[in-house]
């Protein structure tokens, strides 16, 4: 089966300078494919799946024994084919609303906050279901995402005669654990952020020391230098009783980094002229 699917460029942070008509030519031209096995019919029962083989270290057919293809071996397969289809085509959808966001304007602080309010809601409260109707549809679309595989490594590829990627003794078609086959995500399993190393280069670890060396750079003499060895960092147990209780923690974290934003606008307005507050 071909899935042809459009979806809308939603709420998406871009850092560069692509301009506005080079980014509308590039989503036009971006397409995903998804090459896997077809998935148009069924080989196996949910209630009579292949079995695990140890000798074989892999999936029988339940009826004439024989060793189920590996992930690798469809693959091969479809290259095989000249016929041969992606089972899912991705494209951008037709809306894009670009804009160009100066850092530190006051249009860059409200985007922040509209993308960390989206980014972090759960995907169930996009919608909750009002109706019998809506409430039944969504038990159907449960349903039939419990048997459909939702990548290379899903247990239920063992119902359409295909090892998964991976494959291991108590795989059972119909248990993945993936989120795509859960309820309240219905169908969504993936990211919502990439991860930093897969659209800069740079892992976690080098944007934190770059930003540290900028902020230490910006506030001179007020913030100095940090002593490697003044602070000794252990793990807290349950039941340490110097821990102070969660609340009082978040509060003293939330005034630790308004104390640091104010420090780091204080710097900034001096570094450009501008008056600022005599106090922190």
């Amino acid at each position: 089966m071909i899935g042809e699917t459009d979806t809308e460029l939603a709420e998406t942070g871009v850092r560069g300078t692509v301009s506005r008509a080079e980014l509308r030519q590039v989503v036009a031209a971006t397409y995903h494919q998804i090459w896997w096995p077809t998935t148009d019919r069924t080989v196996h029962a949910p209630d009579a799946p292949p079995h695990w083989s140890p000798e074989h270290a892999a999936f029988l057919d339940p009826t004439t024994g024989e060793l189920l293809p590996t992930w690798d071996e469809a693959l091969d397969l479809l290259d095989d084919d000249p016929e041969a289809q992606p089972a899912h085509i991705l494209r951008f959808g037709p809306q894009l609303d670009a804009q160009g966001i100066l850092v530190g304007s006051p249009q860059a602080a409200r985007c922040v906050r509209y993308l960390t309010k989206y980014l972090t809601k759960s995907v169930a409260e996009c919608h909750t279901p009002t109706t019998a109707a809506e409430s039944d549809h969504v038990d159907r679309l449960a349903a039939e995402l419990r048997h459909e595989p939702c990548s290379p490594t899903c247990t239920n590829w063992l119902l359409h005669g295909v090892q998964p990627k991976n494959a291991h003794a108590g795989l059972r078609p119909g248990v993945c654990r993936s989120r795509a086959h859960k309820r309240e995500y219905l169908g969504y399993g993936g990211r919502r952020v990439l991860v930093s190393r897969k659209w800069s280069g740079k892992m976690l670890a080098d944007h934190c020391a770059e930003r540290r060396t900028w902020v230490l750079d910006v506030l001179g003499d007020i913030a100095g230098r940090a002593e490697p060895n003044r602070y000794v960092w252990e793990p807290v147990r349950p039941g340490d009783p110097d821990t102070a209780p969660l609340a009082t923690r978040l509060l003293r974290a939330v005034a630790e980094r308004v104390r640091w934003r104010a420090a780091l606008d204080q710097a900034l307005e001096r570094a450009g002229g501008k008056p600022c507050p005599t106090t922190i």
